[in-house]
C-alpha cells in the first residue's frame, strides 16, 4: 500500500526516477544581457538550485544559453532563437531579458531570474499572488528602501540638496522606483534629478548632464545594462566626484563607492524551484512571483579615497562587506 510520505518521496525524486527511464533531458533556454565572462556568475547558482533538487546536467537538462553581450537590441533575435528550438522553459536574468522572451512566446513559460524591480508595472505579470499568462519567477520587488539609499548618500555627502538618478527608459519598472525615491529625498529636502541613459554613449552624456546640473551625489537605478556597464558608471562618477550608491553589489565590486539591495545569486538560485515545478507540470500562471529575502550593503574604502568623502565609522561597522 502506497502511504502518503513514500507518495511525498515518490514526487521528490521525480526528476531522477523520470529521466532515469530513458526520457530526454529537459531543454532549459537561458537568456541574459551580460558576456560570457560572467555568465557563471546567475548559471553557477542556478545549477547550485537545480541540483539541491535532484537534477543533473546532462542527464535531467541540458542548457542552451543566449548572452547579448552588453547589446539590449540583440536579445529580441536571441529570444526569438530560443523559442524556435523549442526549448522548455527560458530562465531570463533581468528586465530587458524578461520582456525580450516574452516577445518570443506566448506559449513557452518564462521563469524570471530577478525580473526587474517591478513585474506587475513592467507588464510581465497581472500580479504577484497570480501572475497569469507564461511567466512567473523571482522578482527584484522588495521592500522599498529609497530612504535608505537616500540616507547613505547623505551621511557621506554632508549637506547634501541634489542628487542625481540614472535609469533607463526602457526599463518600465522602474518609474515606480524613481518616484519612490525623488519622494524620499523630498522628505529630507532634497532634489533628486532623473537622467536617462539607454546605451553607452547615453551614460556619458548623462554624466555631463549631471555636471550641468551640479549634482552632488548618485543613485544608479539596478538594470540590465547599468549591471553590464557598471565599471564605465564607476568610473564616470570617480571622475565627476560623484558619491554613488546602487541596488547591485557588482558596482560597489567594481568601483562604486557603495551598494546597498537584494542578494541576486540567492535570487537565481531560487529561480531554480520554479524550472522544477513547471518540468513537473505546473503552470507558471499559477505560481505566484516570489520576492526577495536577503539583502547586503558593501562600501568599497579605495574608491571612498579616490572620491576624498569621509565614510562616517558606523557606515564601516553596519557594512556586510568592505572592499579595499
Amino acid at each position: 500500500m502506497l502511504t502518503r510520505r513514500s507518495l511525498l518521496a515518490a514526487l521528490a525524486a521525480w526528476p531522477l526516477a523520470a529521466f532515469g527511464q530513458g526520457a530526454k533531458p529537459a531543454r532549459i533556454g537561458w537568456l541574459w544581457i551580460g558576456e560570457p565572462a560572467r555568465a557563471e556568475w546567475i548559471l553557477g547558482p542556478l545549477r547550485q538550485g537545480l541540483r539541491e533538487l535532484g537534477y543533473v546536467e546532462g542527464q535531467h537538462y541540458v542548457l542552451e544559453t543566449r548572452m547579448a553581450e552588453g547589446k539590449v537590441e540583440r536579445l529580441p533575435a536571441l529570444g526569438a532563437e530560443l523559442a524556435q528550438l523549442k526549448v522548455d522553459l527560458i530562465v531570463a536574468s533581468g528586465a530587458q531579458a524578461v520582456a525580450a522572451a516574452r516577445q518570443s512566446t506566448k506559449t513557452i513559460p518564462v521563469v524570471m531570474a530577478t525580473g526587474g524591480t517591478n513585474p506587475v508595472a513592467s507588464g510581465f505579470v497581472s500580479s504577484l499572488a497570480r501572475p497569469g499568462g507564461n511567466t512567473t519567477g523571482v522578482s527584484n520587488m522588495a521592500s522599498d528602501f529609497s530612504g535608505k539609499l537616500i540616507e547613505l548618500l547623505a551621511a557621506v555627502r554632508p549637506g547634501l540638496s541634489s542628487v542625481a538618478v540614472l535609469v533607463n527608459p526602457a526599463n518600465a519598472g522602474l518609474r515606480a522606483d524613481l518616484k519612490s525615491i525623488q519622494a524620499a529625498a523630498a522628505e529630507s529636502g532634497i532634489k533628486a534629478i532623473a537622467f536617462e541613459a539607454g546605451s553607452a554613449p547615453d551614460i556619458e552624456r548623462a554624466f555631463a548632464a549631471m555636471t550641468k546640473e551640479k549634482a552632488q551625489a548618485l543613485i544608479v537605478a539596478v538594470d540590465g545594462l547599468f549591471i553590464h556597464q557598471r565599471a564605465q558608471i564607476a568610473e564616470l562618477a570617480i571622475q565627476h566626484r560623484l558619491p554613488a550608491v546602487s541596488g547591485n553589489r557588482e558596482f560597489a565590486e567594481a568601483g562604486g563607492l557603495m551598494s546597498y539591495g537584494l542578494n541576486f545569486q540567492d535570487g537565481f538560485r531560487r529561480s531554480a524551484s520554479f524550472v522544477d515545478k513547471i518540468l513537473k507540470g505546473a503552470k507558471p500562471g499559477e505560481l505566484p512571483v516570489e520576492q526577495p529575502t536577503k539583502f547586503e550593503f558593501l562600501v568599497n574604502r579605495k574608491t571612498a579615497g579616490l572620491l576624498k568623502v569621509s565614510v562616517p565609522q558606523a557606515i564601516f561597522l553596519r557594512a556586510d562587506g568592505v572592499i579595499d
